[in-house]
């Protein structure tokens, strides 16, 4: 039986590198299944947004997910995924192969970008992460 789910997932950091931290909120049809924000330390924004990809991504396998639908703002990230652009930066390719593992775990998936208006509670969970809330 198919079981989708839909990932909302940002990454954030003030500084960049700087502080980060990420968020991410997993729905199956409009219900809430599952949400969380945390710190990551010293990072780049891109690697917030693989991290928040990456947890997201595990949370989804765990509650049974085996078709993903992921929403991110992060164009760059889902260009990479979506094989338009290569990921060039060393320390990215570990991050972009691990989404990519974690990705044939699904019987299919989804990336889609969309605007930063649209990834509100995502881009909270990473403020009220990094705030300490």
């Amino acid at each position: 039986m198919k079981k989708t789910m839909i990932l909302f997932c940002d990454g954030a950091s003030r500084g960049n590198p700087g502080p980060g931290a990420y968020g991410f909120v997993l729905y199956q049809n409009e219900t809430l299944i599952f949400e969380e924000g945390q710190t990551l330390g010293v990072v780049t924004n891109n690697v917030a947004e693989y991290q928040a990809l990456i947890c997201g991504l595990k949370a989804a396998l765990r509650h049974g997910a085996n078709h993903i639908i992921i929403k991110s703002d992060s164009e760059l990230m889902v260009r990479q995924l979506n094989g338009i652009y290569k990921v060039r930066t060393p320390h990215i390719q570990s991050l972009f192969q691990e989404a990519k593992n974690l990705l044939e775990q699904f019987s299919s998936n989804e990336v889609l970008h969309i605007r930063r208006e649209e990834n509100k509670r995502a881009d909270a969970l990473c403020n009220q992460a990094l705030d300490g809330n």
